[in-house]
């Protein structure tokens, strides 16, 4: 996981990951998300705007699925899609209704 200022956070736990959330208020332009990336190449960024992308950073470009953006309500939906990914749960985000 990557945290508002780049820095690397491994296997983080709920709480770390509530506290990379938190790192969202000092959010600027030159660093204006926070991530979090699975074995498989799937990574889910959050933006302080509660603007969600979805992708698959490690897919040939030339197969590549278009990364998806949603909006979501609020920190908790954010936190939970984040523990969803790192449980590896990739089919119940991909479900969600992504904007592609």
């Amino acid at each position: 996981m990557y945290d508002v200022m780049g820095g690397t956070v491994d296997e983080p736990g709920p709480e770390a990951m509530g506290r990379v959330l938190d790192g969202l208020a000092d959010a600027d332009d030159e660093h204006p998300d926070v991530s979090l990336s699975h074995e498989s190449g799937w990574s889910l960024s959050a933006f302080r705007d509660g603007l969600l992308i979805w992708e698959n950073v490690e897919d040939d470009p030339a197969a590549a699925t278009a990364p998806g953006e949603m909006r979501v309500a609020g920190r908790e939906e954010t936190l939970r899609l984040f523990r969803l990914l790192a449980a590896g749960d990739i089919a119940s985000i991909e479900a969600l209704p992504w904007r592609r």
